[in-house]
């Protein structure tokens, strides 16, 4: 039974199938033309669809539209207007008539559809049982939206029927393996969308909001600019969708987003008809000052121009395809007529609207219609022919399908057979297809019309500014050009015109998220928001930023550092211990008097050489002592000045042999005095082992040593001039590098060995009891010299710059000065104030032994 009822359902399947009928109501033009060749055209003459809530137990009534769009009324009779011109034509297909064939899609994708199968199929009845039949069409014209273009194209892929539109942009479309057959005459988004991308970033607006379509055009013409937005630094605050189906609701909250947003410039990537939705409402609530930035989709539309809309949009600037004159246009569209003839009645409605009237029926009519009204008192977006941009593609776009099929029929450059070109009834929409492809031909105004491989025409713009003219009505003036042939940066040419922007100002409006950051600083991303929302930093010391907007400071070489406001590089300040400068004349003056006081003492030393004070302090080491602490004093000018080579080398060792000399005096000082009072004892001879020859000998033994230690010094690593730029960023230290660290350990250590022996064996004759005993004297000496070099240990470590230096120089003096005080001062009192005590008998006279 299963098998049967199989067979059965098949077998009467089978034979309904095997009859040709048209399935559904047969869907007629709104204007047609009989000719040799028809050519179809699809248009949205109407926004909207009638909303119909459909009952699912009776069959579906026809899909009604409502809200008639004049202006795609100009493009339809636009298309018919460039078929009578090639009708009439003696150079373009000549002995070939061309018909056509127009419907309406109403805006909507499904009646898109409806009306291509329309134009491929037919609408007779047929009742044959082979449906193979050639296509209505060779090609056609449509449509103005991407969303039906994309519907079309996808459904007619199969056919190879080529399709030309005139105001679908979507980059989508040129997509050759999913949309093989299409063609327009407008340029496509991919281009578009980088252009409005580098205008906004050609007037520094860099934080942005977007306002898009909510179907194909707007969706992926806005996602391609914000890829082009993001590459140029531009930030999108928000991004708002819209459609003229939306409830107002939607609308309300957009502008509510418009109106908390911190950004000033709008890009609106719309279209005409949903955008006025939306100004609508912004002049509901006053919404204004924003400057819009458009697309050629509603930049330049009559629908805008109204004073209302002046307010909300005034000023704003975009980009839209070239304009054009087409003539005898004009007088075409005003000598049109109404028809009641079936297939052709498609301004019939429109006819009662512009004029207000109603045209004839059998029923009985309210203000008739004539038929005959004019339009040449009328002034709407039908009427209007200052603005040919779309409809000149639509101009082109016609005249590319006749180009094609001429050179077809005439076999210009083509690969068919012979009698397809005789015969003009046998045209594939195939064929055609091949010679759009090759098409090329220059309008009657010089315009070259051309495709390139993926079926777009030349991409070049004009950039449009909304003005308000002499009259105070509102009008699109050319303020610039954009043709994406040139190289990049220079794409974008500006014209000497005035651009009025966003509440009639002259000045570009600023929208930013963060204003830039100036020179010296560099940005710091917020946290949780774009990069175009930004702190300035302040570069750190030692780094520079020149430009404005750096992303990174650049540190300065080594010899440089940053100035004040950190754009600049400088040269570090040197720093030395100079001679000009307070603390170098200071310290240069107290070595000079203390070169001078021992070159006094030395003078009274020598003037009383002969005065028992002298004689009994060992003249002959006195005089080398005070020679010594000379050049104490004197090296120490070594440290001041410039380093050199000369004077690095010279202050080091000068300073380890002067103070081993004058120690090796001290110390044979000593020894004298320990000698001299041990040999007193009875039986003891000690002093002939230690005479002058033998206190010459010591002296010269342990200078001899420190000599050569800084004789290998010298020869191995020896000091010399070295910059110093790791202690301070912001200056150079001059300084003497030291060469071999464990040389100059080697000389200081020698230093303080022999004041350590010094200061051992003047405190063991401390308390020698003879008057001329200079044991104590050299004890206080040793004390203040060992005081002085062991807090000069971390001074030295923990002083700056140029007082590291001041401090040796000051350990140097302060040491010094306490040598010759200390041991020579109290002889110099006795033989200058008390010459009565420089005598023999007080000098050998005992004294109370006391503590030290």
């Amino acid at each position: 039974m299963l098998l049967l009822a199989v067979a059965l359902t098949a077998l009467l399947t089978g034979a309904e199938n095997s009859v040709c009928r048209l399935q559904g109501r047969p869907e007629l033009p709104l204007f047609s033309k009989d000719g040799d060749i028809i050519i179809g055209g699809i248009f949205s003459l109407h926004d909207n669809l009638v909303d119909v809530k459909p009952a699912f137990n009776v069959m579906p009534q026809p899909l009604k539209c409502k809200d008639l769009n004049f202006r795609e009324f100009q493009f339809a009779q636009t298309m018919i207007f460039a078929i009578e011109e090639i009708n009439n034509s003696s150079e373009l297909l000549p002995g070939v008539s061309l018909g056509y064939k127009l419907y309406d899609d109403c805006s909507s994708i499904p009646l898109a559809i409806r009306a291509a199968l329309a134009l491929v199929n037919g609408q007779e009845e047929r009742t044959e049982l082979n449906c193979t039949k050639h296509s209505t069409v060779p090609a056609f014209i449509g449509h103005s939206g991407s969303s039906p273009s994309i519907g079309a194209a996808t459904t007619l892929r199969p056919f190879q029927i080529p399709m030309v539109s005139y105001f679908a942009t979507c980059a989508c479309l040129g997509n050759k393996k999913e949309f093989p057959s299409f063609f327009r005459t407008i340029p496509s988004d991919y281009y578009q969308s980088r252009a409005l991308a580098q205008l906004v970033k050609h007037f520094g607006w860099t934080w942005v909001g977007t306002i898009r379509n909510d179907d194909d055009y707007g969706n992926s013409g806005m996602a391609t600019f914000a890829q082009e937005a993001q590459k140029q630094g531009v930030c999108i605050e928000y991004s708002e969708v819209i459609y003229r189906t939306y409830p107002r609701e939607k609308f309300i909250k957009t502008v509510d987003v418009i109106k908390k947003s911190s950004s000033r410039v709008i890009v609106a990537f719309t279209a005409d008809i949903d955008l006025e939705i939306l100004v609508n409402e912004l002049l509901l609530q006053n919404v204004t000052g924003f400057q819009w930035v458009g697309t050629e989709a509603w930049i330049s539309a009559e629908s805008h121009k109204r004073d209302a809309s002046y307010r909300v949009i005034g000023g704003a600037i975009g980009f839209a395809t070239s304009n054009a004159e087409i003539t005898g246009l004009k007088g075409f569209l005003q000598h049109v007529r109404p028809s009641y003839t079936p297939g052709n009645t498609g301004l019939n409605k429109f006819w009662e609207t512009v004029f207000s009237c109603t045209l004839p029926t059998q029923e009985k009519t309210i203000n008739p219609c004539t038929g005959s009204e004019s339009f040449s008192e009328i002034n709407n977006q039908y009427t209007d022919v200052s603005e040919l941009r779309i409809t000149n593609n639509v101009y082109k776009a016609m005249y590319a399908i006749a180009h094609s099929i001429h050179n077809l029929i005439t076999c210009k450059n083509g690969p068919f057979a012979d009698t397809t070109c005789t015969n003009h009834m046998k045209i594939e929409p195939w064929q055609v297809l091949h010679y759009l492809k090759t098409v090329n031909f220059t309008t009657k105004s010089g315009e070259s019309v051309y495709f390139d491989e993926n079926g777009d025409p030349a991409a070049k713009y004009d950039l449009v500014n909304c003005q308000l003219n002499k009259e105070g009505k509102s009008e699109y003036v050319t303020v610039g050009l954009y043709d994406a042939s040139l190289s990049a940066g220079h794409q974008i040419t500006m014209n000497n015109v005035r651009i009025v922007w966003a509440g009639d100002q002259d000045k570009a409006p600023k929208s930013v998220c963060s204003e830039s950051c100036p020179p010296g600083t560099r940005k710091a991303v917020q946290k949780g928001k774009p990069v175009c929302c930004f702190d300035c930093i302040p570069c750190a010391e030692g780094e520079i930023s020149n430009q404005i907007d750096s992303i990174d400071c650049v540190k300065c070489p080594l010899e440089y550092k940053s100035n004040e406001i950190k754009d600049h590089c400088i040269l570090k300040d040197i720093e030395f211990l100079s001679f000009g400068e307070l603390m170098g004349i200071l310290l240069a003056t107290f070595s000079l008097i203390g070169a001078c006081l021992t070159t006094a003492i030395a003078i009274a030393f020598f003037r009383y050489r002969d005065t028992p004070m002298v004689k009994a302090n060992n003249s002959e080491l006195s005089f080398l002592l005070l020679f010594s602490l000379a050049l104490c004093f004197l090296c120490a000018l070594t440290f001041i000045g410039q380093p050199s080579e000369w004077s690095c080398m010279l202050r080091h060792t000068a300073f380890g042999i002067t103070f081993v000399l004058c120690l090796s005096c001290v110390l044979g000082k000593t020894i004298v005095v320990l000698m001299v009072f041990r040999s007193t004892l009875p039986g003891n001879n000690t002093m002939k082992w230690f005479g002058p020859v033998q206190q010459r000998l010591s002296v010269f033994a342990f200078t001899f040593i420190q000599a050569l230690t800084c004789t290998l010094w010298l020869a191995m690593s020896p000091p010399l001039p070295h910059k110093n730029m790791s202690s301070y960023k912001d200056r150079i230290i001059l300084e003497c590098d030291l060469g071999s660290a464990a040389a100059f350990y080697a000389v200081l250590g020698y230093i303080g060995f022999l004041a350590a022996m010094c200061f051992v064996l003047a405190f063991l004759a401390r308390k020698l009891p003879d008057n001329f005993n200079e044991a104590k004297y050299i004890t206080f000496s040793m004390l203040i010299f060992c005081a002085v070099w062991i807090t000069f240990i971390p001074a030295y470590i923990s002083s700056p710059g140029k007082y590291t230096v001041a401090v040796e120089i000051f350990a140097i003096l302060a040491s010094t000065f306490g040598l010759l005080f200390c041991i020579f001062a109290p002889k110099c009192y006795i033989i200058i104030l008390k010459p009565e005590k420089n005598t023999k008998k007080h000098l050998m006279g005992k004294v109370p032994s006391k503590s030290l």
